[in-house]
């Protein structure tokens, strides 16, 4: 009798990542319970909050495992360092059939000489940013595409092959979905409420350049209400006193600061606001699951048009400078209707989405490479 094939699906960095894989496990384990499935971790704390989501979902036959050593685990202010981590268990991963990571640093396996695992990239976003299309996919031995514009773009330039590339949904969605109403943020005053989201890339990201001036044309300007949720990258290795500098803005009723928390990555704050005001993250399709408005700002002076990299651009109006704020997010709301059928196109290009569950088909598309190489 064949044994039972054991599967790991790895948690190295922070804890938006577990959103794009988490529900594809769940649907592993609970679709195919011939499947041994379990999630590894670097950190107790990224251990507890996968073991919550769990709870939440009502349970999975899925074992936690804590990734030694335990020293490596006090350097770094966001966590353990990924490779250290990966070249300190690489030995215990090449004992799975199949590693299925949201992130690409555990490409670096392969160059440790660990051949057996299948190695399952899964993504973590949809977005534009051309920075996930890089040669590390090619290490993959399974890369998922959320929607026909990844897929393509991926295939385009050479990444992925039709063989090692399944297009499957979002599984975030999924996630989101099953999982009961999150907490949000109250404010005093029923206004519109905009969502500042900045990316952390230092040459990319509005944050640097223009990002005071925004939160201090907010407090300035109480007509609408604000969630400053940055990527959790942005002040993942913040200074106490780095963090203390945004409390007179959270002083203000109308504004609300989360520079890292559960809610900055479960979705709470893109389904709860009117507008997105961001640069080039990716939760810009989040928040455009149900179309609504846009605006963005280009902080770097890209020379945006025709980029693939800022097609999330063609969403909203485009700012240069960052005064007048104000009145751009008024014309922004005023404007929408001229945007809208872009986004519904954009949408239907970035999630591929069927009757089947995104994570089934995640699911499934690794069993059968399984199988395959068997």
């Amino acid at each position: 009798m064949a044994r039972a094939k054991r599967v790991c699906f790895l948690y190295i960095a922070q804890h938006h990542q577990v959103w794009h894989s988490l529900s594809v496990a769940v649907a592993m384990a609970k679709l195919w319970p011939h499947i041994e499935v379990e999630i590894a971790a670097t950190t107790p704390e990224l251990l507890d909050y996968v073991s919550s989501l769990l709870s939440e979902l009502g349970g999975a036959d899925i074992k936690l495992v804590l990734l030694p050593p335990a020293w490596l685990r006090r350097l770094g202010g966001g966590g353990p360092p990924k490779a250290p981590m990966l070249i300190a268990n690489a030995w215990r991963l090449a004992k799975y059939d199949a590693v299925i990571t949201p992130e690409r640093t555990t490409a670096l396996l392969r160059r440790l000489g660990v051949r057996h695992p299948l190695l399952v990239y899964t993504q973590h976003g949809a977005g534009d940013r051309e920075g996930p299309f890089e040669p590390r996919l090619k290490l993959f031995d399974l890369v998922m595409a959320a929607g026909p514009k990844q897929r393509d773009r991926m295939l385009r330039e050479g990444w992925v092959t039709p063989a090692s590339c399944a297009m499957v949904g979002y599984p975030k969605f999924d996630l989101v979905d099953a999982l009961p109403p999150r907490v949000a943020p109250r404010f005093d005053e029923q206004r519109p409420i905009v969502l500042y989201n900045p990316h952390f890339h230092p040459e990319l990201s509005s944050w640097s350049r223009w990002g005071r001036e925004v939160l201090d044309a907010f407090a300035q300007d109480d007509r609408y209400n604000l969630i400053f949720a940055p990527h959790i990258r942005l002040f993942e290795t913040a200074s106490s006193d780095e963090r203390a500098g945004f409390k007179a803005y959270a002083e203000h009723p109308h504004i609300h600061i989360d520079l890292g928390g559960p809610a900055a990555a479960d979705m709470t704050y893109t389904k709860l606001a009117d507008l997105y005001l961001g640069d080039v993250s990716s939760q810009v399709y989040e928040f455009l699951r149900t179309p609504k408005p846009c605006l963005f700002l280009n902080a770097s002076g890209a020379d945006w048009r025709g980029d693939p990299s800022y097609h999330h651009w063609l969403y909203g109006p485009v700012l240069d400078a960052a005064d007048h704020l104000g009145e751009a997010i008024d014309m922004a709301f005023a404007t929408h209707d001229d945007y809208r059928q872009a986004q519904i196109q954009g949408i239907a290009e970035t999630f591929d989405v069927q009757n089947t569950p995104a994570s089934e088909r995640a699911a499934r598309a690794i069993i059968e490479k399984l199988e395959r190489a068997t």
